[in-house]
């Protein structure tokens, strides 16, 4: 008998209560098929194509790379491919390969049809991805032994194999790299405030949570379109209800629990708001360089570039300008600030 992975486990007295692995919860709201992903349709459709031309030839997708923000589904959308073609799928991540050694000990421990997944591909030493460059493109992996005169290249068959890849930084790929991802490149676009409705229903069904339509609705319009923020805000929110005995999920319950955790209206966490005060009061609204806003608040610029920015910029809140980061009026106007007051 298969095993449904939604399954809830029951409390005494026939409650509801979390669900099995409740200790996992993240991999436990992820999607189990490609029908339950929600969103990223035209990823879908041409992944929906390319797998099923490669079941019929009888091989292994072509290599695969994803990129976009964090929390839009980049690493989902690698273990789907692996469960629709029913291949092993093994995980690992740049910063993880550190030396030449390291990825040919994960190439060459792969199986006929294994998928690899490499997570933050950008971080992979310029060495390395020298080596990974022919294992996607021809199946071999070349060791360079030894240094000087007496050097040899040591050249071995990797069994037929799917790269796929994810990166929040595209720019910092290089181009060779990205060139030999010959089944594509997709860009993950943030999601659509009913498409986050949709995953919040979902998720609380799995969490058997009852949540009414406010809630959800308020849920969604603070979770910056992104499955991962809606699912630690439902969790949350889900939190906040059990303690203070609430049967039900309700939208004035999710505001408790969203002001408590300092999520404004529109989403913005206090970092953000940090990052526009200080880019309106200390620089006039801008422009202003990246390095500069990251030495002002003392943080790294990949975080500001990775974290931070690309919310801000999808709702409008700052402009990318070639002198530097501008505050727009509506970041102004969320803030409650006059342009005029502080001339």
């Amino acid at each position: 008998m298969s095993r449904n992975p939604h399954k809830v486990a029951r409390v005494a007295g026939g409650k509801q209560g979390a669900p099995l692995g409740d200790r996992y919860l993240d991999q436990t709201l992820r999607p189990q098929t490609f029908a339950e992903y929600v969103g990223q349709e035209s990823i879908k459709k041409n992944l929906s194509i390319l797998l099923a031309a490669a079941k019929e030839r009888g091989h292994p997708p072509e290599h695969l790379l994803f990129y976009g923000p964090a929390g839009l589904g980049k690493t989902t959308l690698a273990h789907l491919i692996a469960r629709e073609c029913g291949a092993q799928i093994k995980t690992t991540s740049g910063p993880a390969i550190e030396k030449v050694g390291d990825l040919a000990s994960v190439l060459t421990n792969l199986s006929p049809g294994d998928m690899l997944f490499i997570d933050e591909i950008h971080r992979l030493g310029k060495q390395i991805e020298e080596v990974l460059y022919p294992a996607m493109e021809s199946g071999m992996l070349h060791i360079m032994i030894g240094k000087g005169p007496s050097a040899r290249t040591l050249e071995l068959a990797l069994p037929p194999f799917t790269l796929i890849a994810a990166t929040t930084r595209i720019a910092l790929l290089s181009a060779p790299l990205r060139s030999r991802f010959s089944g594509g490149v997709f860009r993950l676009e943030f999601y659509t405030e009913e498409e986050i409705r949709r995953i919040i229903t979902r998720s609380a069904e799995i969490l058997g949570v009852t949540i009414d339509e406010g809630a959800i609705a308020e849920l969604a319009k603070r979770s910056r379109f992104t499955p991962r923020t809606a699912n630690y805000l439902l969790k949350r929110a889900r939190d906040f209800a059990q303690v203070k005995k609430r049967a039900v999920l309700g939208k004035e319950v999710s505001e408790e629990a969203l002001e408590l955790l300092g999520v404004d209206r529109r989403g913005l966490l206090a970092s953000d708001r940090a990052l526009l005060m200080m880019l309106i009061e200390k620089f006039g609204g801008g422009p202003a360089g990246l390095n500069t806003i990251a030495s002002a608040l003392a943080e790294d610029m990949g975080t500001i570039e990775d974290v931070y920015e690309p919310y801000l910029l999808q709702i409008g809140f700052i402009e990318r300008t070639p002198r530097g980061r501008v505050a727009t009026a509506h970041a102004y106007e969320h803030l409650g600030i006059s342009r005029g007051a502080l001339l």
